[in-house]
């Protein structure tokens, strides 16, 4: 009897240096490649630019090959207008019948990350939520997003060409330029724009807040995370890297929030993760 304990600890010991790595426990190693699409964030792809959101007909039928195109990363404008797709979010809150509070969003609306194109805003964060899960993706964390964008410049003035677009920061001026026109302004990871151009909603939920006490010497980045509402009806969803007109206000270090359901307007998008 002790015999044939020893020999099934045995069995178990071998079968388990036998097992490939990575088939249990943390991966082997650091993550090395995502797809064109994205940049290598710590352990995840981080979309290398702000999304440009697609609706696709047919999506379970005709463009079935679209949507997996869309899910690897590999979809290019020219495959979504091949296909019949229609950006939505450049004039408007044209995302109907996707509503508001992400209900009918899904097999409908898709981000996409891609170059030269103008993003999407008058997004809600729960549609921008959908339009991720259906390209595969997510919204990322507050601190995935801050890993992504680290090493993007913190603004001072905008040339209007290279630097990126934040404007002078007195009026709300300007508008959105196309996705990696502004070459300087890339991440130390690749990722283009995640300072500037529009403020990109990102997971995390806080309480609805009311003060903005900024950063203090630390740095001139925006900060409005205090006092907390306690009148609110709404939490406050965060938003991250600042807006075109934002002016040294935008950065790295941008953080705010708004009501994740409410906030609709042509300064506000998003990027995924994968």
């Amino acid at each position: 009897m002790r015999d044939s304990s020893k020999a099934i600890a045995m069995a178990v010991a071998v079968a388990l240096l036998a097992a490939p790595a990575g088939a249990e426990g943390p991966p082997a190693g650091p993550l090395k490649k995502c797809p064109a699409d994205s940049v290598v964030s710590g352990a995840g792809c981080m979309d290398k630019y702000e999304a440009s959101v697609w609706r696709v007909p047919n999506p379970t039928t005709t463009n079935v090959a679209l949507v997996r195109r869309i899910q690897l990363g590999r979809a290019t404008r020219a495959d979504l207008t091949a296909g019949g797709a229609t950006q939505l979010g450049t004039a408007g809150a044209d995302y109907a019948p996707c509503t508001a509070n992400g209900q009918l969003c899904a097999n409908d609306i898709y981000a996409v990350s891609l170059p030269s194109v103008r993003p999407s805003a008058f997004v809600t964060w729960f549609q921008a939520g959908e339009a991720c899960a259906n390209a595969g993706k997510r919204l990322p964390t507050s601190a995935e997003w801050q890993v992504a964008a680290n090493g993007t410049p913190d603004p001072g003035p905008d040339n209007g060409m290279t630097d990126c677009n934040v404007g002078d920061g007195t009026v709300e001026a300007g508008s959105p330029t196309l996705t990696g026109a502004r070459s300087r302004c890339v991440s130390a990871r690749g990722a283009f724009d995640m300072v500037g151009n529009l403020l990109e909603w990102v997971a995390d939920w806080v309480p609805a807040s009311t003060n903005s006490p900024g950063w203090g010497s630390f740095s001139n980045d925006l900060m409005s995370l205090a006092g907390a509402s306690e009148t609110s009806p709404f939490p406050g969803a965060l938003v991250r890297g600042g807006a075109f007109f934002f002016g040294p206000f935008a950065g790295p270090l941008m953080v705010g929030n708004a009501p994740p359901n409410l906030l609709v307007d042509d300064f506000v998008g998003f990027r995924c993760v994968r």
